[in-house]
């Protein structure tokens, strides 16, 4: 294909903009400003403005955009090529079955976190019970949560969110989802917003609590430490300031036989797991998909 006319600067003239011209010239300008990943950069955001999905982006190569689509475009390379998240430029992250929606401010998902997902799904299918309950603890943007509910239509899941407009977000999710109907995401810290009469009602609580060394923020690529919310990764001195406070609270919220499961810094998956044998047993560190230590949990020992 030929090149399309260049303005001042090396971008295309507008009036020729093509998905193709498009593409091409923005992956040239993210691998210049060392943004990471280009293309994958460059594919996301065309297929935001222009409502196509990445895959269709190839068999629509000659499709002109519209002045709209250039606009929102333009706007979102600037943001990205700033060092802005891609998934706060696109206000999208997808995790699992789902795609959901972040914004500035609210933590975005991992992938790592898809294996604590499993975990709960794991002892909800022995539990074999026909209504389980989930409690899940700094929920952000609802990825546990959501994910629990849309992929176990048995379950009923409750979730707490320390910041408000954290929590609308996650209440987003579970609409777009179609199971706000079964998860109920109360504002507050950890387990104060939850009624008394749930104590004793949850068989798994599980969370992804803030949980980086103090230390260890300042070593944080620019893309999280620069945009991301604090409070959701600053874990204390050691990482395990809040790890603690669930650890010891969650027993009063589980049925017995319940268990906990919780994500935290690969340094500090063992320490989580002796701090969890205190109050539980069956105690045991799971690793990541790349093969880190990277979940503790336990269940809660019989009365």
């Amino acid at each position: 294909m030929a090149a399309a006319p260049k303005q001042a600067g090396g971008r295309p003239d507008e009036r020729t903009w093509t998905v193709a011209n498009a593409l091409s010239w923005t992956v040239d300008y993210f691998s210049r400003k060392g943004v990471e990943s280009p293309r994958r950069s460059a594919e996301w955001l065309l297929s935001a403005a222009t409502t196509l999905s990445r895959i269709e982006l190839y068999a629509h190569f000659d499709r002109p955009l519209s002045a709209d689509e250039r606009a929102t475009f333009r706007a979102a390379i600037e943001r990205r090529a700033a060092g802005e998240p891609l998934q706060y430029v696109t206000g999208e992250m997808p995790f699992r079955h789902l795609v959901l929606q972040v914004r500035p401010g609210v933590f975005i998902p991992r992938p790592e976190t898809e294996v604590l997902v499993d975990s709960v799904l794991e002892h909800l299918d022995r539990l074999g019970s026909e209504a389980p309950a989930v409690l899940d603890l700094c929920t952000g943007s609802g990825a546990i949560a959501v994910s629990v509910a849309f992929e176990r239509p048995f379950a009923r899941v409750h979730a707490t969110e320390i910041v408000p407009p954290t929590a609308v977000v996650a209440r987003g999710n579970a609409e777009r989802a179609g199971v706000a109907d079964r998860v109920t995401i109360l504002d507050g810290d950890l387990f104060g917003p939850l009624p008394v009469e749930l104590r004793g009602t949850f068989d798994v609580v599980v969370s992804n609590p803030p949980y980086i060394p103090t230390a260890d923020l300042a070593d944080l690529p620019s893309e999280v430490a620069g945009f991301e919310p604090r409070i959701a990764l600053d874990g204390g001195i050691d990482g395990l300031d809040v790890v603690r406070r669930i650890a010891e609270q969650a027993a009063a919220w589980l049925r017995p036989g319940g268990v906990v499961v919780m994500e935290t810094d690969t340094t500090c998956a063992k320490e989580a797991a002796h701090i969890l044998s205190r109050w539980y047993e069956g105690v045991e560190v799971r690793r990541d998909l790349t093969g880190r230590d990277r979940i503790a949990l336990g269940t809660r020992r019989e009365a």
